[in-house]
């Protein structure tokens, strides 16, 4: 039985500008519901004053959690490690620079209670660059729509899931902005709601442009383990049988050529090509091999995870 009807995670990196902020806002934002919640924040190896500022919080927020991890693991490992921490029956995943407005986390678990495993926040008004930002924002959910069937418009920022859910899910890098697919393929229902989203409290934003080719290469990668259920060796050997398809029709004619008209078939462009098309084969097939023992060894140490927490900090209630 949950005794923590919410758990919010924010991970956070050098957010000194913000956090005391965002923990004032959260705190009353949940102090409303009237819900048993908890405020759970990851410090992804911050080297300003974040660290300190939520040592100092502890005794001035009850219900916070913070952990310290050892170094930067990056957005997704710092999500990971917090969502492992969650006791609430519901998780709501949130930024720390309050361009997701904490009042809107109730909005998110009362569409949550219709019967939906996660409820996304589609970002209205979104203030960010059209061309670093927003553009690339709809390419990569645009791709992710139609590879992974989730028809979830924005896959990243504020959610809400069931927290059972939640932590069965097992991130890997780059996976924080696709948890609506990840939870569709497992069977969830999701549903999104449009929201507000405000222009970043103080500071500035850790990602740029850079981060849309991440995002195409995390695509491609969901579209593969969903396309052919986790198993390389189905994508590559196909690839490969149908290669040595194409040799088997080829082959055989040059072959008739050769003998019945005394045609040359060393020097001809078909030959080359049955002979090229004969080595990809086996190498396909080869590497669909390597890849299914490879990815037999990853679910075998998949319980080791990317992180390591090196200190908690809590309030009274959390501990």
């Amino acid at each position: 039985m949950h005794t923590i009807e919410l758990s919010v995670i924010a991970p956070v990196y050098n957010e000194e500008l913000c956090i005391e902020e965002f923990l004032r806002r959260t705190d009353a934002a949940l102090r409303a519901t009237g819900l048993t919640h908890e405020i759970i924040i990851v410090s992804d190896g911050s080297t300003d004053g974040t660290e300190r500022l939520l040592r100092e919080s502890a005794a001035k927020y009850p219900t916070l959690r913070a952990f310290f991890l050892a170094r930067n693991v990056g957005q997704c490992g710092a999500l990971y490690a917090g969502i492992q921490q969650t006791r609430g029956r519901v998780v709501v995943v949130t930024d720390g620079d309050l361009q997701h407005r904490p009042e809107d986390i109730i909005v998110l678990y009362r569409k949550l209670q219709e019967g939906f495993t996660l409820v996304s926040g589609n970002r209205a008004g979104r203030p960010e660059s059209l061309l670093t930002k927003r553009f690339p924002s709809l390419v990569a959910n645009w791709l992710l729509r139609q590879v992974t069937g989730c028809q979830i418009r924005d896959m990243g920022g504020f959610k809400a899931l069931d927290g059972a859910m939640a932590r069965s899910l097992r991130l890997r890098p780059g996976h924080h902005r696709l948890l609506p697919a990840l939870v569709h393929m497992r069977g969830g229902s999701t549903a999104e709601l449009w929201i507000e989203c405000q222009e970043r409290f103080a500071g500035k934003s850790h990602y740029g442009i850079s981060r849309s080719f991440d995002v195409i290469f995390d695509v491609l990668m969901l579209g593969f383990q969903s396309s052919f259920k986790a198993r390389p060796l189905y994508l590559f050997g196909r690839i490969g049988i149908l290669l040595l398809l194409v040799d088997c029709l080829v082959m055989p004619w040059l072959l008739w050529e050769k003998f019945a008209h005394d045609v040359d078939m060393g020097t001809r462009p078909p030959f080359l090509v049955a002979i090229m098309f004969f080595l990809a084969a086996l190498f396909f097939l080869a590497m669909g091999f390597v890849l299914e023992l490879l990815t037999d060894a990853n679910n075998a140490i998949g319980s080791i995870k990317p992180y390591v927490v090196r200190e908690e900090v809590a309030g009274d209630a959390a501990r």
